[in-house]
Order: structure tokens, then sequence, then C-alpha cells
């Protein structure tokens, strides 16, 4: 059995709640840069992201991320998809993407985790700054979708809002689950969590796992790689 997440009862956003958040939040999800980017530098390193043909980003906002892969990172003949329940978010990620042609697609979703891939069609699944809004059981399914998507080998690449190791992250933590706690929307219904604890470790191989802190916030960087069934 794999281990348990002890966090508290969720309070989260429902679907059409984040998705009429995040429409309205637009091109200023891109200010939440000045605690993320530590982050996903520590992904982009430890991602082996170099080798990967076939990338899907769940959730992938305003395609910040996306674009750097893409530039810096992928081979010249890697695809990429990206999936958001936000319309406004996959606009801004097709026009920032524009550049790539064929090699980038994102599409709408309904928010649901089921990605338009066969089973083992990816290298890579990205979730970034996602999985912290989601309810614990729908972060279940987004794990059991990136096992079906990857191929054996293939890498679950994840960021999110995590709970503290020092002092002022700590701090910060905690204060930040308080006013999830009492209103959701405030904090983009984003609360700290820590998605390794819900790995299984029959179904996957923890490779990188750890705490990120910038500006006092603390994020958690996981990559995992997909066992072989047996």
């Amino acid at each position: 059995m794999p281990p348990r997440d002890r966090q508290p009862p969720d309070r989260t956003l429902g679907r059409d709640e984040a998705r009429a958040f995040y429409d309205s939040f637009g091109p200023r999800q891109d200010r939440q840069a000045f605690y993320e980017d530590a982050a996903l530098d520590r992904l982009l390193a430890e991602g082996g992201f170099e080798s990967a043909l076939s990338v899907a980003e769940f959730g992938c906002g305003t395609g910040r991320f996306a674009e750097i892969l893409l530039a810096e990172k992928l081979p010249a003949d890697a695809a990429y998809l990206g999936v958001d329940l936000s319309p406004r978010m996959v606009g801004l990620a097709r026009r920032r993407l524009a550049r790539f042609g064929e090699r980038a697609r994102v599409v709408v979703t309904d928010g649901e985790a089921v990605l338009p891939l066969a089973d083992g069609a990816a290298d890579r699944l990205v979730t970034n700054y996602v999985l912290d809004l989601l309810p614990r059981s729908e972060i279940g399914a987004v794990l059991a979708e990136a096992h079906r998507v990857l191929a054996p080998g293939g890498r679950l690449c994840v960021t999110g809002l995590t709970d503290g190791s020092g002092p002022l992250s700590r701090l910060v933590s905690g204060l930040w689950r308080r006013v999830q706690r009492l209103s959701p929307r405030l904090v983009g219904g984003c609360r700290p969590v820590r998605v390794s604890s819900l790995l299984d470790g029959e179904r996957w191989r923890v490779e990188h796992a750890g705490t990120v802190v910038a500006w006092g916030v603390p994020s958690e960087v996981l990559v995992a790689a997909r066992r072989a069934e047996t």
C-alpha cells in the first residue's frame, strides 16, 4: 500500500470555480515566477528532458515552462502536448508557442485527468503548480493517468507548493494553509501538499525528491520513473 498523505481535509475550488478564476487571472500567473522559477530550474536540471521525444503537460497555464522546454531542453524533433481547463490560459499558451509550429499542441479540457494520448506514448508527464489545487482523490487520478501514458522508464515531473522545511518556510506554508482553508479563492485554490507521499512504490521509482525555498515559499520538486509492469 502507498503511504498516506497526512494532510487535513480538502477544501478546494470546484472545476467551474477554478476555470473562472484562472480565466480571470490570465497572464498575471507569470508574476508567480519570483517563487516558482527556482523550483522549475531544479526540475529542468533533474528531469532528463534532453532525451525526451514526447512530453505532455497537465495544466500548462500560459505555456511559460513549455517555451523553455522547446527552446532550450528538448531535442529538435520532440513533440509537446499541453492541456488546461482554462480557455484563456490555452489561448495564451498557443500564442506563446506558435513559433514552434506543429511541435507544440495545446488543448482545452474539462479538467478530468484524461489525456488524449495512447498508452505508453509519452516520455515525460509534467505538472507544475497544479496538483496542489486538486482534491487528493483527483491527485490520485492524475498519477494513475500519468502511469498510463508514460512509457516504462518515462518520468513524472512535478512541482508544487509544499510544507516548509525551515522556520520561515514553515511559517509561510502554515499561513498559506490557513488562508486556503478560510477561502480557497484567495490563493487560487492552492495549498501545500507533498505528492511524493502519494506515490505507489510498486509503480514508481523516485529519482529526485526535494524542497526548494524561494522568498520563503517552499516548493516540492519531484521526478519519478514509471516502473515496468511485472
